[in-house]
C-alpha cells in the first residue's frame, strides 16, 4: 500500500431534511460534485491509550481533545487507501491574574498545583479541563508573551477578568452578566458593584447572561436584551446551571446520594451560594449552613468550627456539603480523616439555553479565518 500525502482538513457539519438537500444540491448546481467517495461506506478504527483516556476524556466534552483513528471507505484491501487522521480541536490557553494566590509573577499550572500556588479559579479549570494551559500573571502582557514563547503556543488565549484591561487589545470580548445581579439595576462603585457604567457594554462582542433559570421565557429574554441595549453588531447568549454526579472530596472514599432522611452541612466560599444551596434542597430541606468569604483560605480554626457544627448535627445520615470552587481549596488542607470521609462536592456546568454551540463555533471559525 502506498503512502499517502499529509494534509489539513476542516469539517462543518450541517443536519439537512430532505426538503433542505434537495434545494442546497439544486442551488448549488455543478459547484457541487460528489467526490470518489460519496457513495462509500466509511470504517473507522479508533485508538486509544491501555487506560482509555482518550474517550474518557472526549465523553467529558472537554475544550480540547484529540482523536486518533484509521479510517478506509469501503472495505479496505491489500490496495485499498487506508487514512490514519488525528483529529484535533485547537490549543487553548487561559490566562488569569490568580485572584488570592500566594504567589507572584508567571506560573504555568501543572498537575501537582495547587489553589494556593495559582488561585481558586484558575484550579477549577486546570481541575476540569486538564489538557488545556492554564496560566497566572497579574501583567497579562508579560502572561500573553511567555504562553506564545512555549514550544507548542496556543492558538487561542482566553482572558479571564481582562474586560477593562487596556493594555491587551482582544480579538474578541465576551461579557458575562449574572441573571440574578442585573446590570441595569446596578451602579458605579462605591455605590454599586460596577467598575465601570453599563454603557461600556457597546464594547462586547458578546453577552451572556448565567445562571438563568431553565424556564426562562422568550419574553423575559426581549426585556433583558432591551434592558442591555444590545447593538446590531452584538449577540445576546443565555445560560443556566446544570449540576453532575456527587463527588467524593478524596476520591478514596465512597460516593452517597442523599435522601429526605438525610441532614447536610453546607460549606460555602463563594459570592453567591443561592443557586448551589437551593440544587442540595432537591435532596433534602435539612440544611445547616456555614458561609466564608468568597475566595476564603480554610485555616485550622475553621476545620474546628466546621467540626463542632458536624458533630451537633444529631442525625447519623449526615454528611458535608461544598462547592466545586471550595472543593479545590479544600483538597489540599490538612482536614482531619473524620471529615475527609464524608465531604462531598458536585460539579457544575454552565448550558446554553437554545443555542448550544452557536458561540463555540463562531470563535472556532473566527480563529480558523485568522490564525496567525
Amino acid at each position: 500500500m502506498k503512502n499517502e500525502t499529509v494534509f489539513q482538513r476542516y469539517e462543518f457539519k450541517y443536519l439537512l431534511t430532505r426538503d433542505q438537500q434537495a434545494r442546497l444540491l439544486a442551488a448549488a448546481g455543478e459547484d457541487l460534485r460528489p467526490d470518489v467517495y460519496s457513495h462509500s461506506s466509511i470504517r473507522n478504527l479508533y485508538l486509544d491509550t491501555p487506560d482509555f483516556r482518550l474517550i474518557r476524556r472526549s465523553l467529558e466534552k472537554p475544550v480540547y481533545k484529540e482523536k486518533l483513528r484509521l479510517r478506509s471507505y469501503g472495505r479496505a484491501d491489500g490496495e485499498s487507501p487506508v487514512f490514519m487522521e488525528l483529529k484535533k480541536k485547537f490549543r487553548v490557553a487561559c490566562l488569569s491574574r490568580g485572584y488570592k494566590r500566594k504567589t507572584r509573577g508567571f506560573i504555568l499550572a501543572n498537575e501537582h498545583s495547587t489553589a494556593a500556588e495559582i488561585g481558586d479559579e484558575p484550579m477549577q479549570i486546570k481541575s476540569k479541563y486538564p489538557d488545556i494551559l492554564v496560566a497566572c500573571d497579574g501583567n497579562r502582557v508579560r502572561g500573553i508573551q511567555k504562553l506564545l514563547a512555549l514550544p507548542e503556543p496556543p492558538e487561542v488565549i482566553l482572558l479571564d477578568d481582562a474586560f477593562q484591561h487596556r493594555y491587551v487589545q482582544a480579538d474578541k470580548n465576551i461579557v458575562l452578566i449574572d441573571y440574578n445581579r442585573p446590570v441595569h439595576e446596578d451602579c458605579l462603585l462605591p455605590a454599586g458593584r460596577l467598575r465601570e457604567s453599563v454603557q461600556a457594554l457597546k464594547r462586547a462582542d458578546y453577552i451572556i447572561v448565567t445562571k438563568c433559570p431553565k424556564s426562562i421565557q422568550p419574553i423575559e429574554k426581549r426585556i433583558l436584551s432591551k434592558h442591555l441595549k444590545i447593538k446590531p453588531y452584538q449577540q445576546l447568549f443565555f445560560t443556566t446551571l446544570e449540576y453532575g454526579k456527587i463527588k467524593p472530596l478524596f476520591p478514596q472514599y465512597e460516593s452517597i446520594v442523599p435522601d429526605r432522611s438525610s441532614s447536610i452541612l453546607c460549606l460555602t466560599g463563594i459570592a453567591q451560594p443561592g443557586p448551589y444551596i437551593d440544587h442540595l434542597k432537591t435532596f433534602t430541606s435539612d440544611i445547616t449552613g456555614i458561609r466564608y468569604p468568597d475566595h476564603h483560605h480554610f485555616s485550622k480554626k475553621d476545620f474546628q468550627q466546621i467540626a463542632r457544627a458536624f458533630e451537633s448535627i444529631e442525625n447519623p445520615k449526615k454528611y458535608i456539603f461544598t462547592t466545586e470552587k471550595d472543593a479545590v481549596r479544600l483538597k489540599a488542607c490538612p482536614l482531619p480523616e473524620e471529615l475527609q470521609r464524608v465531604i462531598y462536592y458536585i460539579p457544575v456546568e454552565p448550558v446554553f439555553i437554545d443555542q448550544d454551540d452557536l458561540l463555540l463555533n463562531e470563535i472556532s471559525e473566527y480563529v480558523r479565518k485568522n490564525q496567525r
